[in-house]
């Protein structure tokens, strides 16, 4: 077991964050939680138990893996939909299991067809179409193949929902293109239900486009990044409170990764720290070196960049991250020991380090910063 930092999740925070998201979207609007990546580094296992308790009964996955995990641990509680990878092996897993998943193309339609045969067990399944993303989904010059089969075959399918998904509703330089994409979903929508077939929802808002394309929100909301208490862009955040009197940010971050300093050492000005000479102590400097690195997911990318809490100082790492070690400036620090608290990602003493601050810094997003967590981390559920 991982013994050099520790991940606390906040089910308080978590609580908020659900009950804005609820708020915001209104009660005939369904919520469903984003679990993939680890749920988004957060650890899928726990997260789901967090927010299972929280309310929420709808999960969205990407692939069966992850199905399989929120399957055990919660079983018939709760919808588990998968958006993306389901092998042929896997086929009959997921139908027997009744896990909705998204249906994308001929070949998969045919193999959940079947597998639906075979076991005399109806495929949930939802159609998702191609709409300007350019990744999955039935093209318009699909439809009439795909409404031949799902009428001849309609006693082996459960229609559960029709969506898609949009390419970057997260930044206004997308507007015309979401716009587009919004437009065309409809009209794909309508020449489906024209043909006498009628999913039990309409679905294809993610974090972003909930808030930036409000009438996107339809029957469901796939919500990632903003239950975990994070915005999915600057402009996202600001978006929304020129929409507001109040300028507060409704979210709470439920993540929090903790380490402590396992070393500390003077270094004299005109010396190199760490591999190279990357950086040059230009004074004489105390350096705290901290059990994480890069194999935690702390990216090499913050290297002479990152900062991190100690004793209510923002310190700064002072050379290159290494696999399993970093070193951070705590000369300002006049009893910074061993042990000492570390805060990575949280609060401390009023001042907070955020993931969002991370990509500031590194040129990365909150997604990839959080789903490159290590797995190995304990995971611990506080209030």
């Amino acid at each position: 077991m991982h013994t050099n930092s520790v991940i606390e999740l906040s089910q308080n925070a978590l609580k908020n964050n659900i009950a804005f998201l609820r708020k915001t979207f209104g009660s005939k609007v369904q919520l469903s939680s984003v679990v993939k990546g680890n749920a988004y580094g957060h650890g899928i296992y726990s997260f789901t138990s967090m927010a299972y308790a929280a309310g929420v009964n709808h999960f969205s996955v990407f692939d069966v893996e992850e199905a399989k995990t929120i399957h055990a641990h919660l079983n018939q509680k709760v919808t588990i939909m998968v958006m993306g990878l389901v092998t042929d092996e896997d086929m009959e897993w997921v139908i027997t299991n009744e896990v909705e998943f998204f249906v994308f193309e001929k070949k998969r339609l045919l193999k959940a067809l079947k597998t639906a045969k075979l076991f005399q067990k109806k495929a949930k399944i939802h159609i998702e179409l191609e709409t300007g993303m350019n990744r999955t989904g039935f093209d318009k010059k699909e439809l009439g193949s795909l409404i031949a089969i799902l009428k001849k075959e309609k006693e082996y399918f459960e229609f559960k929902g029709i969506c898609t998904h949009y390419a970057g509703a997260e930044s206004i330089a997308n507007y015309y293109r979401i716009d587009k994409q919004i437009k065309k979903f409809e009209e794909m929508h309508q020449i489906i239900v024209a043909h006498d077939l009628k999913p039990e929802i309409k679905h294809s808002a993610c974090s972003a486009a909930s808030i930036m394309f409000p009438q996107t929100r339809m029957d469901l909301v796939r919500i990632g990044i903003m239950q975990y208490g994070l915005w999915p862009s600057p402009e996202v955040f600001v978006n929304y409170l020129n929409t507001k009197k109040s300028k507060v940010d409704p979210l709470q971050r439920v993540i929090t990764w903790k380490s402590k300093i396992m070393n500390i050492k003077t270094v004299q000005a005109g010396e190199f720290i760490g591999y190279g000479n990357s950086f040059l102590a230009e004074r004489k400097m105390t350096i705290a070196v901290i059990p994480i690195g890069y194999s935690h997911g702390y990216s090499r990318s913050l290297s002479n960049q990152g900062r991190v809490l100690i004793k209510g100082h923002r310190c700064m790492v002072v050379g290159s991250i290494n696999m399993n070690m970093m070193t951070v400036d705590v000369t300002d620090i006049s009893n910074a020991k061993i042990e000492d608290e570390v805060i990575l990602i949280g609060r401390q003493d009023n001042i907070s380090i955020s993931v969002a601050s991370f990509s500031d810094l590194s040129n990365q997003l909150n997604y990839e910063l959080l789903t490159r967590i290590s797995k190995t981390i304990p995971r611990k559920i506080t209030d």
